[in-house]
């Protein structure tokens, strides 16, 4: 499976409270830090609500652990 690696860029500050719910929901917590996400729709749709705070690259899946 498809994973992105989905690195935040700009700050929070000053922007829609739902792009800031967006970013924590990614899993992003500060300015250049990274996630690992799955490619899925879900996924996508977030990234596209906050692309203009967000860098992305495509990776390929990892193993999961314990398989």
């Amino acid at each position: 499976m498809k994973q992105l690696k989905i690195t935040q860029t700009k700050s929070l500050i000053g922007h829609k409270a739902g792009h800031r719910r967006t970013i924590r929901a990614l899993g992003l917590r500060r300015i250049n830090h990274s996630v690992v996400q799955d490619d899925t729709p879900q996924i996508r749709g977030m990234i596209h609500q906050v692309q203009y705070m967000v860098s992305v690259e495509e990776i390929k899946g990892r193993k999961k652990e314990g398989k």
